[in-house]
């Protein structure tokens, strides 16, 4: 019987903590425990026993940490021995027939690019490696584990695919606040793993089983794929130089009862957890009935951070990044200007949209190769989840691969041939997908045509395994002006989608009034009837205020804007009467060359033709849109600030707005403009720093996340060089210096290195001594540079008593240096134990540290 057979039919206990059990066995600090393969077999065959022996049934290889990166040399040798190791294990417990073997894979140690070093494809081949070796050594599952960031996720899963047909588990690390480093959520990283098709999902590590109830509460609510729960003992610390954690057995176990009744399948330990804590587990847990996970059918698409669900209010899918009609984006495709296929993005962003459809085919460029970078570059500054948007078959896959969530798919039709493109794709990488509802046929003249048309498509859908809640049907709009019914027939289609097949539709809504003038009337009108009819999602220009103000009104009207904060928060201030409503539009005119005024603006939209789903385009509209929508499937609005206070922002700040949206390529070219007025410090001061300011309150306040405060300090950094360069090779004035470094024993530096970036941004030079650092090389460095402010990461639990051994030394020979401590398994109490001044619980808390030694 395999894995699989028993997952989502009764309780799956796990294993416990391997670091913890081989520590106890003599592992020493810094000593890579992946080496015990071969150097300890017997001790890592006691190990296997031990939770072999308290009852788990999946139990991991000793692997976490194997990969090219970390053992170039005897990689696979490691790998084999590991997977012989278990094996043996479960032969002398006599445990053949009901345990089974996960192949562990844990994170890199590195992040990937475009926020670190590391390719993504390159990332992909490494996990391949391990996992084929794995495989073929006789592993029975692939279980990858304590992973903080979702794209390193991704190219874990789509490494087990391709490198074997086992079953794959994949679990993931958030912090109290139920964020992941890079900001992924419970939501947002279900909706991208089930997506992927892992067989199990879940949580491990980072936290203690008290503090994963409410995250385990949220897989609960979104996920209908069996979930696991791995936690901490709890919170370490560190006694006589070893770590301890603060959650014994008993309470473990307890807390595991009340994790279990949630409704999660899977359960076991992580950190602190020996066997003792998995007996416990399995006799408690076991008592309990066991509830499989149920199917939610929730339609949902999600980026790096952000889940959006199609289905509780319209979704609004920005159009204009999109060359139908627009002279100047396919200018900016043909010269590969895509700072400004960002601005489109993010003027989209703040007007409103949930999601942007990108569209970047045109005849005379490589669309494949286009379509990659400029999905790359917009999940790199923005949040909003994205719709590709090709009919080119390499595009399309390229883009999935690379795309950092659970996309939307624009389309597919009931044509066999477009299913057998489309689909297998759907099915490898996920993804929602537009079904046009037209076949071999064309697009039916009648609602019955193309309900039938997109029944085809759910049947074929299903074939390969997608269910209907990822396909959302166009009722296509088609223009009233070649067929005064075409109205008719389009909302006739997409009440049935709702009411006869249960589905979801989307539309191209401004396709409706092609060839007719005043056609922001129609449009706005037509999108109305649409809502009401059940439109779950339109393609629009966001920056269009009758179409915006006709999906808030819908939503107020409707009960779906909750106290109306959403329509309150854009038109709070909207005048009454005829003359204040004239100044109104004259003030949205002011926006609108306020737009114009931005060379490839942030905030820039050019008038002309829009993109509609069908081909067909639309007039934009640049006036003010109002405020900005959340961008949650079910969330209301928020009260951010309007588009037209952010164009203005764009206009009167376009430096500051380029820093602040992290696009590296615009602030090059604000700062060559602004220093023709201003002296370079005026500019760090008055543009550079404030920006930074922004960006790092919103990551300190959970607004903004990783990614874009990296890119913030890139776009930062690119502005600096454009200064020193002004500045003819004057020394740039530093606030002081500073050393990082991963220490002994740990090659993990994500951390360090997120740092490093903020740090020099801020004013200072950093010395980066890197990862494996022994503690006599820092000491003496900081000797002999003097340097007042140390910072030291740490990642596993193993290696944290040579971070006590160096806050020792640093205390014994060079006393008046402080020093700040972070990593995944650093807490407030421990850094206080092993005698830090600063517990860095993320990276700006670093800077702010630092502002205040050097500020003294």
């Amino acid at each position: 019987m395999s894995i699989l057979d028993r997952l989502n039919h009764e309780w799956i206990f796990f294993d416990g903590g391997t670091g913890s059990v081989l520590q106890s066995m003599g592992l020493t600090p810094g000593e890579l425990p992946e080496t015990w393969n071969l150097t300890h077999r017997e001790e890592v065959i006691s190990l296997h026993l031990g939770y072999l022996n308290a009852g788990c049934t999946v139990f991991n290889t000793n692997t976490f940490g194997a990969n090219r990166l970390r053992f170039p040399d005897n990689l696979e040798a490691i790998v084999r021995a590991a997977v012989e190791n278990a094996t043996e294990a479960r032969k002398r417990a006599g445990r053949e027939s009901d345990a089974y073997i996960a192949l562990d894979i844990g994170p890199t140690g590195k992040l990937l690019e475009p926020l670190g070093d590391l390719p993504f494809e390159e990332t992909v081949s490494l996990y391949k490696e391990v996992i084929s070796i794995g495989a073929s050594a006789g592993a029975d599952l692939v279980l990858i584990e304590t992973m903080n960031d979702s794209y390193e996720a991704k190219a874990a899963v789509l490494a087990a695919k391709e490198a074997c047909d086992l079953p794959v588990f994949a679990t993931v690390v958030f912090d109290e606040k139920g964020k992941m480093l890079t900001g992924g959520t419970p939501e947002s990283i279900t909706a991208m793993l089930e997506g992927l098709r892992v067989d199990a999902l879940g949580v491990n590590c980072s936290l203690g089983p008290k503090e994963m109830l409410p995250i385990a509460e949220r897989f609960t609510k979104c996920s209908s794929t069996p979930i696991i729960i791995n936690p901490n003992a709890g919170i370490p610390r560190s006694v006589n130089g070893k770590t301890v954690y603060d959650v014994d057995s008993e309470l473990f176990s307890d807390i595991a009862v009340e994790l279990a009744s949630l409704g999660i399948q899977g359960i076991g330990g992580c950190c602190g957890t020996t066997p003792e804590y998995i007996q416990k587990v399995r006799d408690k847990v076991s008592r309990l009935p066991f509830r499989p996970i149920e199917r939610k059918h929730r339609t949902v698409i999600s980026s790096f951070s952000r889940c959006v669900e199609i289905g509780p209010r319209p979704v609004i899918i920005g159009e204009r990044i999109n060359p139908t009609g627009k002279k100047r984006f396919k200018e900016a495709l043909k010269t590969g200007d895509i700072d400004y296929i960002l601005s489109q993005g993010l003027a989209q962003e703040d007007a409103g949209a949930d999601v942007l459809d990108v569209n970047v085919g045109l005849p005379g460029i490589d669309e494949p190769s286009m379509m990659t970078q400029v999905v790359k570059s917009l999940q790199s500054v923005t949040a909003l989840p994205l719709q590709i948007d090709t009919s080119n078959p390499e595009a399309m896959e390229r883009a999935l691969r690379l795309y950092n969530g659970k996309a939307m798919i624009n389309s597919v039709n009931a044509k066999k041939e477009s299913c057998e493109m489309v689909f297998p794709l759907v099915r490898k990488y996920g993804g929602v997908v537009v079904g046009l509802a037209l076949d071999e046929n064309g697009i039916a003249p009648t609602a019955e045509g193309r309900i039938a048309a997109a029944k085809k498509i759910y049947t074929e859908a299903e074939k390969y395994g997608i269910p209907k809640e990822d396909i959302i049907i166009d009722g296509l709009a088609m223009t009233v002006s070649s067929d005064p019914a075409s109205a008719n027939v389009t909302l006739e289609t997409i009440r049935r989608v709702r009411d006869e097949l249960g589905g979801h539709s989307i539309l191209g809504v401004s396709n409706i009034s092609f060839g007719l003038p005043a056609r922001e009337i129609l449009n706005s009108a037509f999108f109305t009837m649409a809502m009401q009819a059940g439109l779950s999602c339109a393609i629009i220009n966001p920056n269009s205020a009758p179409m915006m103000r006709a999906f808030r009104a819908y939503l107020a009207l409707t009960g779906k804007d909750s106290n109306f904060q959403g329509f309150i928060g854009a038109y709070a201030e909207f005048k009454k009467t005829r003359e204040l409503y004239a100044a109104d539009l004259a003030r949205e005119a002011a926006a609108e060359q306020a737009l114009k005024a931005v060379p490839s603006g942030l905030a820039g939209n050019e008038t002309g033709a829009g993109h509609g789903n069908a081909g067909n385009g639309s007039a934009a509209d640049n006036g003010t849109a109002g405020g900005n929508e959340a961008a949650s499937g079910n969330a209301n609005a928020s009260g951010a600030k309007t588009f037209a206070g952010a164009a203005k922002d764009a206009a009167d700040r376009p430096l500051f707005e380029a820093i602040r949206r992290g696009v590296a390529g615009k602030a090059a070219e604000e700062t060559r403009k602004a220093l023709k007025n201003q002296a370079p410090l005026d500019v760090v001061n008055e543009n550079l720093i404030p920006a930074l300011d922004v960006v790092g309150k919103g990551f300190e306040q959970g607004t903004l996340f990783l990614p874009q405060l990296l890119m913030a300090a890139e776009a930062a950094q690119a502005s600096f060089e454009v200064i020193r360069d002004a500045m003819s090779g004057s020394p740039r004035v530093l606030k002081g210096k500073v050393i990082l470094a991963t220490v002994k024993g740990d090659i993990h530096d994500i951390g360090k290195n997120i740092v490093k970036v903020l740090l020099e941004n801020y004013g200072y030079e950093v010395l980066d001594l890197g990862r494996d650092v022994p503690p006599e090389r820092i000491v003496e460095t900081a000797i002999r540079e003097n340097v007042p402010v140390v910072g030291l990461s740490a990642l596993m639990t193993t290696t944290v008593v040579n971070m006590e051994e160096t806050i020792r030394q640093l205390r014994e020979k060079k006393p008046d240096t402080k020093i700040v401590v972070g990593g995944a398994v650093m807490t407030q109490e421990y850094a206080d134990q092993i005698g830090a001044d600063c517990y860095g619980k993320d990276a700006m808390t670093t800077v702010r540290f630092c502002d205040q030694v050097f500020g003294k």
